[in-house]
């Protein structure tokens, strides 16, 4: 299946006008499995080796794939946020690390779209380069956050900024990096964040490959170390308070984190399958004990799912800044977290002995599994900020 501009499937051809949103999102699934099966096979041996999945990114890139969310106005196909989580979801069940890494890329495109929503200066040539060049977005702000690593230095027509990102995924071939660094500033008298988007190709820029992980093993998420780069003044995105999840933290959380955390229930939903595939057919599924965790896995399963479902809705296609959307958010993405880690492990134990195995998908998923505890916020920050918003205290400091 491809899909330029258009969705081709069953020997039907369905412009964008015809279909509903759910019939949409249905398509790109489906474009999502289609694509996770030309990877799949290449998955194992990179978590083994520990190497990036670059045949993923030779597929997505040939298929069209990483303009899923691009405008269709400007040559993508105009995948909502939950259309976009809902496509990483499944592809996460066919290799996830392709998934996760594509997602850093995704959710860039996503916000950017926000940006180009409300006519901010860059936005439209980005999404344009994205969906006719197939340039790759990098991002480094799940490390930086709200206090980055390295600082950057006011010069003549912009700045100079040096540092070293870490866990910068799809590192080996991304195209432009999205970052973030500590500035003085003198006019305000305090420190500030500088938004910068800045090409992988400038001067100054190095990937340093020190990616050898638990989990999600094929991400490239290398270190990339910047030093005295240049980056003129209209690459700037954003100048924000440092240490604070303000505003344009708040639209990127709200618009990055379904889309991650789908990726990991993607995971966590192919580890159950893999497990009752495992045993269905055999005596071991009339086992009681056997039944009872495969009962307790979709229990789980069922909230992880009605967590991300409940928190897409708070965010809806096109969200307003609030700590209130990110308490939705990131409280999905702590259920994912927690409870995807007990289902991989339950699976585990379902499956039994054969399990343990490194040639079973199901030790690859225990092992992925657990970077969503990772990302920011961690479980325990996500109960510290619900808290802080549910009393009326400050919520931006975390």
């Amino acid at each position: 299946m491809r899909l330029r501009g258009v969705i081709v499937h069953d020997a039907v051809m369905t412009t964008m006008d015809d279909r509903t949103e759910t019939d949409r999102e249905a398509e790109l699934v489906a474009w999502a499995r289609a694509l996770g099966k030309q990877i799949s096979g290449h998955a194992r041996r990179h978590d083994i080796d520990g190497t990036f999945v670059d045949e993923a990114y030779r597929v997505m890139r040939d298929e069209g794939y990483l303009a899923l969310a691009v405008p269709a106005e400007l040559g993508g196909h105009g995948a909502t946020i939950r259309q976009t989580a809902m496509a990483q979801r499944e592809l996460a069940r066919h290799c996830a690390s392709s998934a996760l890494a594509s997602s850093m890329h995704h959710h860039v495109v996503l916000f950017t779209g926000w940006r180009f929503r409300r006519g901010l200066p860059g936005a439209e040539a980005t999404l344009r380069r994205v969906a006719g060049e197939g340039i790759v977005l990098l991002s480094t702000g799940g490390a930086d956050f709200t206090t980055p690593r390295g600082t950057a230095e006011a010069v003549d027509g912009g700045y100079r900024v040096s540092g070293r990102k870490v866990f910068v995924s799809q590192a080996p071939v991304g195209d432009v990096m999205s970052t973030m660094f500590a500035f003085d500033d003198p006019a305000v008298g305090e420190r500030r964040v500088l938004n910068l988007a800045v090409p992988t190709a400038a001067d100054g820029v190095r990937i340093v490959q020190t990616w050898d992980a638990h989990g999600m093993r094929g991400t490239g998420s290398h270190d990339v170390e910047l030093t005295d780069v240049f980056v003129p003044a209209d690459k700037v995105l954003a100048n924000r308070p440092y240490g604070v999840v303000d505003a344009p933290l708040q639209a990127i959380i709200s618009i990055a984190f379904p889309v991650i955390t789908a990726v990991y229930l993607g995971v966590a939903e192919s580890a159950r399958d893999h497990a009752v595939a495992a045993v269905a057919g055999s005596t071991t599924g009339d086992d009681l004990s056997v039944q009872r965790m495969v009962g307790l896995m979709d229990h789980k399963l069922h909230t992880c799912v009605w967590a991300l479902e409940g928190a897409l809705n708070v965010v809806g296609d096109d969200p307003t800044p609030s700590h209130e959307c990110v308490a939705a958010v990131m409280s999905a993405k702590r259920t994912v977290a927690l409870e995807g880690v007990e289902i991989c492990d339950l699976a585990m134990d379902v499956a039994g002995g054969r399990s343990f195995s490194r040639t079973s998908p199901i030790e690859q998923c225990v092992r992925d599994v657990r970077g969503a505890r990772f990302h920011p916020f961690t479980p325990e920050e996500t109960l510290l900020h619900a808290g802080r918003v549910a009393l009326g205290r400050d919520p931006s400091v975390i």
